[in-house]
């Protein structure tokens, strides 16, 4: 295959994977070595195994570091510091895109930015939406599912210190029966305790968390 093929046959899409060339009547072995040549000469990029990207300047579309998350691993959504920083709720710059899973966890340094996924039971993968980000689109936690997948999985995150580490800003966007609900689907003390926390917090009540 000629790498214009290859532009012509990814067309638009910011991301492709080896089967996409691997369909009809060809050789496996030939389109891996080809593949693996352009990977070498810069014209693609190998993100893993199996899934690639065009490289500047060839690409049409500048892949959005959420959709690689979401394509890395299949069972994910991004959530944690990132989903944080998107809706302005923390005021970090954050650098590696994080995501729950019900994978494996695994950091992955990738051509196209750090990717790291920490393991949630199937039965806490929920409270995610679709997000469009212009002609593409990824799965994100909502604002409150993405506070509390930070507080379960960090020991301790539901302490007043923990929280208040947090800088929380922005905080409108949470929906406070939301995130009782969700907090509720936990079904531990630990995440109905920070949920509380935090309403308390947004609503300015002199006792913070001390009461908790």
């Amino acid at each position: 295959m000629e790498f214009n093929a290859l532009l012509k046959l990814v067309g638009d899409d910011p991301l492709f994977e080896s089967s996409l060339l691997l369909a009809g009547n060809v050789d496996p072995r030939v389109i891996r070595l080809q593949l693996t040549r352009w990977v070498k000469s810069g014209r693609i990029y190998q993100i893993r195994r199996g899934l690639y990207s065009i490289a500047p300047p060839y690409q049409k579309k500048q892949p959005h570091p959420f959709l690689v998350a979401n394509r890395l691993q299949r069972a994910s959504y991004v959530s944690l510091q990132s989903a944080l920083a998107f809706y302005g709720l923390i005021p970090d710059v954050v650098n590696i895109t994080t995501s729950v899973s019900t994978g494996r966890p695994e950091r992955l340094e990738t051509p196209l930015g750090i990717y790291e996924f920490r393991h949630l039971k199937t039965e806490l993968l929920f409270g995610y939406q679709m997000v469009d980000f212009g002609n593409q689109s990824a799965l994100v936690a909502t604002p409150e599912k993405a506070l509390l997948d930070m507080v379960y999985l960090q020991p301790g995150g539901d302490s007043l210190a923990y929280l208040i580490e947090l800088r929380l800003q922005n905080t409108e966007q949470i929906d406070p029966q939301r995130l009782k609900n969700l907090s509720e689907k936990f079904g531990t003390p630990k995440l109905r305790k920070a949920a509380t926390g935090v309403l308390q917090w947004i609503a300015g009540e002199s006792r913070g968390f001390e009461d908790l």
